[in-house]
């Protein structure tokens, strides 16, 4: 079995959004931007990536009221990838956990 983890420490940068599937599955969408310096190959540079972030599950329904835009929180979980409603490709970060940064 392949791995597919990923933690990403960042800003929320777009306010949660709460749906429900027509399952009655809820989920929580928003968007983390994370910026930092790397070391690679010897060499400082900038990384930024701007993730968009889907939590489901029950849990999922107090991070609405729990997440404001500015909040800094360490999200782990898998990538997966969605498409756009025009088609286009994107990387969604599903959450498995999530943790408030002071």
């Amino acid at each position: 079995m392949t791995e597919n983890c990923l933690v990403l420490v960042g800003e929320v940068v777009k306010s949660p959004q709460l749906s429900t599937s027509p399952a009655g599955i809820h989920h929580c969408k928003f968007s983390l931007e994370h910026r930092s310096t790397q070391t690679e190959d010897g060499l400082s540079r900038q990384a930024f990536v701007r993730m968009q972030v889907v939590a489901t599950g029950q849990w999922s329904q107090n991070l609405t009221r729990d997440l404001i835009v500015g909040s800094n929180i360490q999200v782990s979980g898998f990538i997966n990838r969605h498409e756009t409603r025009n088609g286009n490709p994107i990387l969604v970060l599903h959450a498995q956990q999530i943790e408030m940064i002071n």
